[in-house]
């Protein structure tokens, strides 16, 4: 369950106050999947850093209960200097997993070969975001938060990426953004629509996909 209570976040750009979530009051159901919709720039990605505690809001606070996971595809919190297998290792005992298990896991996975046990900041975007999305997927979470990760690599790690993510979801649940609405279709169970700091909240899923369309139309 994660619940919001009066949440707000904005951020300043050319002296001007952009709110990118207003006063937010909701509760998302426990064990369903959500699209979580909008345009580009809507805030989506930053309402997952701030259900995820990456970031602070302005106001209000966030409820939940369970495990959740780092924003998945998100690689900003390795750390540059230290070696992909080092990060996983650290990561590992943060969260409390077996180190071993978890490192394999991670190596197999992002199949960025010798670059595995090379410094994080030699990695390019998409060795970062497949070595992110590992890690993500190695640890057991009861709520994953996705950000279009399923569009890094090539078409076999894609698919990979898909098995893997529908293997989580037999035990987990998500909160899902994404611009590719057959993946929305198959992951998701009910959706979210984020306009101008406003989020409406449809249990039919079908009525989500089709309001977010006649926003981007406008």
């Amino acid at each position: 369950m994660i619940r919001f209570e009066n949440l707000s976040k904005g951020f300043w750009a050319n002296n001007t106050r952009k709110v990118v979530i207003d006063r937010l009051n909701l509760t998302l159901p426990q064990g369903k999947s959500i699209a979580l919709l909008g345009r580009n720039g809507a805030g989506k990605s930053t309402l997952l850093q701030l259900i995820a505690g990456t970031i602070k809001p302005d106001a209000g606070r966030i409820i939940s209960t369970g495990t959740i996971s780092w924003p998945v595809g998100f690689a900003g919190s390795f750390h540059p200097d230290l070696t992909g297998a080092q990060n996983v290792r650290f990561i590992a005992r943060i969260y409390g997993v077996d180190t071993d298990s978890l490192i394999n896991f991670v190596e197999e996975f992002a199949d960025i070969g010798p670059h595995f046990h090379a410094p994080v900041r030699s990695y390019s975007s998409g060795m970062r975001s497949r070595l992110a999305f590992g890690t993500s997927m190695g640890i057991r979470f009861d709520i994953y938060l996705v950000d279009e990760v399923t569009a890094v690599g090539d078409q076999q790690f894609k698919r990979k990426s898909r098995q893997v993510f529908r293997e989580r979801m037999k035990e987990a649940s998500a909160i899902l953004v994404t611009h590719n609405m057959p993946e929305v279709r198959e992951f998701c169970d009910e959706g979210l629509v984020l306009e101008h700091g406003k989020i409406t909240h449809f249990k039919d899923l079908e009525e989500a996909i089709d309001y977010h369309k006649e926003l981007m139309e406008d």
